[in-house]
């Protein structure tokens, strides 16, 4: 990290993260091992779709992965 650099804070699942250099959201859940298929995301509370997981995380996000889960 440079000395210029300020540092990317985000919220995932009720943990938060710091990374040095800009990543998209794709990017993140690769580098927190978690899945990409089978889940849905939502950012401060509202539905992000996968046609957006390229673009850049926004510093101070709070990002929910959330699964599908069967039965009644």
């Amino acid at each position: 990290m440079t000395a210029t650099s300020v540092p990317i804070g985000v919220t995932v699942n009720g943990h938060d993260h710091e990374f040095a250099e800009p990543l998209t959201v794709r990017e993140l859940l690769t580098r927190l091992e978690l899945p990409v298929r089978g889940v849905a995301l939502a950012v401060d509370g509202a539905v992000f779709p996968k046609s957006r997981w390229d673009e850049p995380v926004g510093r101070g996000w709070t990002i929910e992965v959330l699964t599908a889960v069967q039965g009644g």
